[in-house]
């Protein structure tokens, strides 16, 4: 490559923009600048813009190559961030299917315990009616019994027949109301729900 050799005036310009506005040449045209056989002020000129132009290539190229560390450790961060992200939300979509599968079993407990209280509660009252049932009934034939035990053996009825009577009508609606208020707690308890 052949070497360009700057006029007398293009040289004095370029050292005054040194010493008043520290304005230096640089990129490749140093490169090809040379100074005059016995010009000393301007190759030390040229020799010290063209060190500087390779100290700031240098510095640009570390930049440049930090820069491009820096990405790349940026990519591998949010490349693990969206690794984390897609675990996070495969674990949300678990606990919520696993809240779903909760609340359904809560939902098929509370159905359940339902039918049993209503079964327990039913058992309870077939019993309640069963025994009152057999209560009067038993009262019924014991009072009858006497009665009619009394109309064999020949005493008195009078004060027994009216006893009698009375008793009957009283267990049947003693039965009656026992029967109808376990019928209307059942009706109230199955309208509230």
């Amino acid at each position: 490559m052949s070497k360009i050799k700057v006029d007398k005036q293009t040289r004095d310009l370029l050292l005054q923009l040194q010493k008043d506005k520290r304005v230096l040449l640089e990129g490749n045209i140093i490169k090809v600048l040379e100074a005059e056989a016995n010009d000393t002020e301007f190759e030390d000129y040229l020799k010290s813009v063209l060190e500087k132009d390779r100290d700031t290539r240098k510095k640009r190229l570390d930049i440049t190559k930090q820069i491009q560390i820096q990405n790349q450790e940026l990519v591998q961060k949010q490349e693990e961030i969206s690794r984390i992200n897609d675990e996070l939300n495969a674990s949300l979509e678990k606990t919520k299917a696993a809240m779903v599968r909760a609340e359904q079993a809560k939902e098929a407990a509370l159905t359940d315990l339902d039918l049993l209280q209503k079964r327990t509660q039913t058992q309870l009252i077939g019993t309640i009616v069963k025994v009152a049932l057999i209560v009067i009934v038993s009262v019924g034939i014991i009072t009858t019994a006497m009665y009619g035990f009394a109309l064999f053996t020949g005493v008195d009825t009078q004060i027994i027949g009216s006893t009698w009577s009375n008793m009957l009508g009283i267990l049947l609606t003693n039965a009656f109301s026992i029967v109808g208020t376990i019928m209307g707690v059942k009706y109230a308890s199955e309208k509230q729900e």
